[in-house]
C-alpha cells in the first residue's frame, strides 16, 4: 500500500466525534509515516490495557486489531499492561467509582490478557511492558508538576465526572491521577501513536498530548476508535448485559452470536473486527445496498470471518456447516421477534416472559418433554438461570431472540 492507502486503513473504524479533530490526526498520521518513511524505522505504537478480568470478549479486540494493522506494516508494536493504573482505575466510561484491585489480582488478569491477545497479534513482534517500570518511581515533586498541566474544570466538566457531580455522587480526587498516569505512559514509551477507544479521548488526545509536548517529546497521535456495540447493535459490548461475544468459547458458539446482530450494525463489525481493508468493505456494502446481496448472506461472511480469526479457517468452514444446517435446514426463521432477557431471569421466567409460553406451568411441561432448545440445543431445567442469549424455540413453530 501507498501512504494514502495505510492512513485510509489505519483510520479505518475511527470516531472522533469532530470531523476538524479527525483531520488534524489524519494529516499528523500521514506526516509521520512519511516521516517514518524517510528515515527508515519503525513508528512506534502502542495500547494501554488495565486487566480488571480475566476474561475478554470482542469489544476487548478493537484495539488489538488495530495494532496488528500496524504490526503487518512493519511498525514497533507494544502491549501495555497497566499493572500500576489498575490499582486506581480508569475512571473514563464510568459514572461511579470503580473498585480498587489488588497486586495479585492484577497481575493474574494480566497473564490471561495476553494470553488471549496473541490470538490476534503476533507474539514474536510484541512488545509487553509494564507501567509500574516508571509510575512507581515518580516522586512526589514530580506528581505536582505534572498536575500543573491540567485545571480541574477540564476534569469536572467531562461527561462522567460531570453527571456524578450533578448527581451530588462523590469524585475522588486520586480519579484525576490516572489520566496523568497513562499521559506519563505514553512520554515513557516515547509513543509515536496510541490507541484508544472514544472513552479514551481526553486521556489520550488531550492528556498524553499535552504532557509529552510539557516533558519534550513530540506529541503523540491518538487513533480513537469507535465502540463496538454488543449482539442487540446498540448499547456497548458488555458481559455484564449479557450481548457480549466471548473469547474463549467454541467456533460455533462465536459464529452464531455473530449471526445474532441485527443488519444495521454489521458496518461497524467490518471495520473493527475483521482483517478486511476499506476496498473490500466498501465492495460489500455496496454489494448489500443494491440487493445484489442478501445481508444474511454478507453476514454470514463476517461470522466466518470473525471466527477464522480466533479459531482458524477450517474450523470455521465447520461452525458455518454446522450453523447453515441448524437454522437453515431445519425451517429456522431469518426474522422473529427480539427479547431482551432481565439479567438473572430463569429458562421458565424467560419463556413466559417472552410470549413463548402462557404459564410456568406451559414452560415446565415443554421442557419435561425436550420441546425446549436454545440455539437447538435442549434445555432441561427450568430453574437454573438462563445459559445466554440466541435463538430460543418451543415445539417446531414458535421461536424468539433472546438478547
Amino acid at each position: 500500500m501507498n501512504i494514502d492507502q495505510q492512513v485510509e486503513y489505519l483510520m479505518q473504524g475511527t470516531a472522533y466525534g469532530d470531523k476538524n479533530l479527525e483531520q488534524t490526526m489524519r494529516n499528523e498520521l500521514k506526516e509521520r509515516l512519511i516521516l517514518a518513511k524517510n528515515e527508515n524505522r519503525p513508528l512506534r505504537i502502542y495500547t494501554g490495557y488495565d486487566p480488571r478480568k480475566a476474561d475478554l470478549h470482542l469489544g476487548h479486540t478493537v484495539t488489538m486489531r488495530k495494532m496488528r494493522q500496524f504490526q503487518e506494516l512493519g511498525h514497533e508494536i507494544t502491549f501495555l499492561i497497566g499493572n500500576f493504573t489498575s490499582l486506581i482505575g480508569d475512571p473514563s466510561d464510568k459514572d461511579i467509582l470503580r473498585p480498587k484491585l489488588t497486586a495479585d489480582e492484577v497481575q493474574e488478569n494480566a497473564r490471561t490478557y495476553a494470553e488471549q491477545a496473541f490470538r490476534i497479534l503476533d507474539p514474536e513482534k510484541t512488545k509487553i511492558r509494564y507501567n509500574a517500570d516508571w509510575l512507581s518511581n515518580i516522586d512526589f515533586i514530580e506528581l505536582i508538576q505534572l498536575a500543573s498541566n491540567f485545571t480541574l474544570q477540564q476534569f469536572i466538566t467531562r461527561q462522567n465526572f460531570h453527571k456524578r457531580w450533578e448527581n451530588g455522587d462523590p469524585i475522588y480526587l486520586h480519579e484525576t491521577f490516572y489520566s496523568i498516569m497513562q499521559a506519563y505512559d505514553a512520554y515513557a514509551l516515547k509513543a509515536d501513536i496510541q490507541i484508544g477507544g472514544t472513552d479514551q479521548l481526553f486521556n489520550i488526545i488531550t492528556a498524553s498530548r499535552k504532557l509529552m509536548t510539557f516533558l519534550g517529546e513530540k506529541p503523540n497521535i491518538g487513533i480513537i476508535l469507535a465502540i463496538l456495540p454488543g449482539t442487540d447493535g446498540v448499547i456497548k459490548m458488555s458481559k455484564s448485559l449479557g450481548n457480549h461475544i466471548p473469547i474463549n468459547t467454541t467456533a460455533d458458539d462465536m459464529y452464531g452470536k455473530v449471526m445474532s446482530i441485527p443488519d444495521i450494525a454489521m458496518g461497524q463489525f467490518f471495520r473493527l473486527v475483521t482483517r478486511w481493508k476499506p476496498p473490500q468493505i466498501e465492495a460489500l456494502e455496496a454489494d448489500v445496498n443494491s440487493g445484489k446481496m442478501h445481508p444474511r448472506d454478507a453476514k454470514m461472511q463476517l461470522a466466518r470471518e470473525v471466527v477464522a480469526t480466533f479459531y482458524g479457517d477450517e474450523d470455521a468452514v465447520k461452525a458455518e456447516e454446522a450453523f447453515v444446517s441448524l437454522f437453515q435446514k431445519k425451517d429456522i426463521p431469518d426474522e422473529m421477534e427480539d427479547y431482551t432477557m432481565e439479567p438473572g431471569a430463569s429458562v421458565v421466567d424467560v419463556l413466559v416472559a417472552s410470549g413463548l409460553v402462557s404459564s410456568k406451568g406451559e414452560g415446565r411441561r415443554m421442557i419435561k418433554q425436550n420441546g425446549v432448545r436454545l440455539d437447538g440445543e435442549v434445555l432441561t431445567d427450568a430453574l437454573v438461570e438462563f445459559p445466554h442469549p440466541g435463538v430460543l424455540q418451543v415445539g417446531k413453530r414458535r421461536f424468539v431472540r433472546v438478547k
